[in-house]
């Protein structure tokens, strides 16, 4: 087994190889922009850490685990031009730096370029992650567009957050590692367990995200602080603060959330609120209550307790930074 960390370095390699700016450029430039502009590269690390700890060929897994970082990168390059989003990974977004028709048309290359990359693998291996890739592409897609109608939706449950971020975010964490697993070529049974714990480990990843949102840095998030209550976004912290805060501190806060005007004021007044009906506790109350559901699947996998530390670990880890 290697170290989480050499994953990450000898998949940059394969990425970079394999991906170049050539003519035309103005095409080819926004990709390679947004492939290096960093980021925990959680996805494909996962990838290739499952094929490795279920013995599987890690350098045949490459290819999968490209497929899954141009993919995810390319909803991000069509995320930012939704959410008008400025900044990304603390640099320009695509389409500021170049222009929104070059952003929808670079996103739209690299969904192609992801599935060229699962081109590679013989027909029945082929056949089964293109399979697993396909119906995890259009739950993104299902998730986005659930996050798009909560902005119109006067009252949106918990339970439909959960359900929209599960689509959105956690399905493509889960399907990483699901992909891995399958080029290592270990039972369905055992590959479905592997997917319940990147399930529940992509639900915990995306309340972090939201935490960090509001309560993070710009140094540490990679993107603006407070871009979800100035978007007005129904985040798990914005629909706790309904659940649990008295009439006064939910007439106000619902004010703010009518108002589609962006400042610092709002920011800091939503946050204000927040922070007075503990929502910040609550967040990481419910960001540790997935980060364990994920753990217990462990029990159920069929590898040696010393790989399930490895994975024990990995989840603990990411749900470390910056809590």
């Amino acid at each position: 087994m290697k170290a989480v960390a050499s994953y990450k370095d000898d998949f940059l390699n394969f990425l970079f190889e394999n991906i170049s700016v050539k003519e035309p450029k103005k095409l080819y430039e926004p990709i390679h922009y947004i492939l290096q502009l960093g980021g925990k590269r959680l996805r494909p690390v996962l990838t290739l850490l499952i094929c490795d700890i279920y013995n599987g060929n890690v350098t045949k897994a490459m290819n999968a685990a490209a497929a899954i970082e141009v993919f995810h990168n390319f909803t991000l390059i069509h995320d930012d031009i939704m959410d008008s989003a400025t900044i990304r990974r603390g640099k320009t977004t695509v389409h500021k730096k170049w222009n929104v028709n070059t952003g929808i048309l670079s996103g739209d290359a690299m969904m192609i370029m992801a599935y060229q990359f699962l081109e590679k693998y013989e027909p029945q291996l082929y056949k089964k992650l293109n399979s697993l890739f396909s119906k995890t592409a259009l739950e993104v897609c299902e998730g986005q567009q659930l996050d798009i109608d909560f902005e119109t939706k006067n009252e949106v449950a918990i339970a439909e957050y959960v359900k929209m971020i599960t689509y959105k975010t956690s399905v493509l964490v889960a399907a990483a590692m699901k992909m891995g697993a399958i080029i290592a070529d270990i039972p369905d049974e055992e590959a479905e367990n592997i997917y319940k714990f990147g399930l529940n480990l992509g639900i915990a990843f995306q309340l972090q995200d939201d935490y960090l949102d509001t309560f993070g840095d710009i140094a540490t998030f990679g993107k603006e602080i407070g871009g979800d209550i100035n978007e007005n976004k129904k985040t798990f912290l914005f629909l706790k603060a309904l659940e649990v805060c008295n009439s006064n501190d939910k007439k106000e806060l619902l004010k703010w959330y009518s108002s589609k005007s962006a400042s610092e004021l709002k920011v800091n007044a939503v946050t204000k609120i927040f922070s007075k009906n503990k929502i910040l506790e609550l967040t990481k109350t419910e960001i540790k209550q997935y980060t364990n559901v994920a753990i217990e699947t462990l029990s159920d996998l069929s590898i040696s307790e010393g790989k399930k530390e490895i994975l024990k670990k990995f989840g603990l880890n990411l749900m470390n930074r910056a809590l």
